[in-house]
């Protein structure tokens, strides 16, 4: 799970700390080399400023080689959590789950159900985007119902956003080194990511001041 805040405006719900970013790559024992494996999470204002854009990538390291098989899994379900009121407990989800050549998301909309035991939100709420197939670069925007008018999305391959020399940080960690080189080396040029970006009008989730937000995967049962 990857969590981090957001500053909102007062009246314009308008990001004012810049974008947010969380990271690692194949680290959580319970998920590791799997396809429900979160690398990144990153939320941030859209370029239309009245838009929050949320971004999930999921199993990492997926090199040039493996690029063309890469899929996401049916079984697995990434979930966007944002909550308003600072109780850590989740006010409004946004849901993406595979089906086919399509990612179906869902919402953003209030859950069910909060936590461990949350539910697929109400069709409703649901549009959907083609899976943007590999060397394709076009991005696509979904095909939405009234009451998610506004929310466009993205799934498919892309190349590892985040930046990370590896080596370099395990020399610190070992005592053998005291910083990081400039520029460095990234350990994870070349590899690909499978990807999902949802963004969405500020006035789909509410709130004012601070929000913190998180992404989750849930695999079906």
């Amino acid at each position: 799970m990857k969590t981090s805040k957001i500053l909102l405006g007062l009246a314009t719900i308008a990001l004012v700390s810049g974008a947010i970013i969380a990271a690692d790559h194949i680290d959580a024992p319970d998920v590791k080399g799997g396809t429900s494996d979160i690398t990144d999470f990153y939320a941030f204002e859209g370029a239309n400023s009245s838009n929050l854009v949320f971004v999930a990538n999921v199993q990492g390291l997926i090199s040039p080689e493996n690029s063309s098989s890469a899929k996401f899994d049916k079984n697995v379900m990434i979930e966007f959590n944002i909550d308003t009121n600072n109780d850590n407990i989740e006010d409004y989800v946004i849901q993406a789950i595979p089906n086919g050549d399509n990612m179906e998301i869902y919402g953003p909309a209030v859950p069910n159900e909060t936590g461990v035991n949350s539910t697929m939100l109400d069709a409703k709420f649901k549009s959907s985007v083609a899976i943007t197939a590999y060397g394709t670069t076009q991005i696509e925007a979904t095909v939405n119902t009234s009451l998610v008018s506004g929310v466009k999305a993205f799934a498919g391959l892309r190349d590892d956003p985040f930046f990370m020399d590896f080596a370099k940080y395990s020399e610190i960690i070992a005592g053998e080194a005291t910083a990081f080189d400039n520029p460095g080396t990234d350990t994870f040029a070349g590899t690909n990511v499978l990807s999902v970006v949802v963004e969405v009008p500020k006035t789909m989730i509410g709130g004012t001041g601070t929000i913190n937000t998180w992404v989750t995967t849930k695999r079906k049962q």
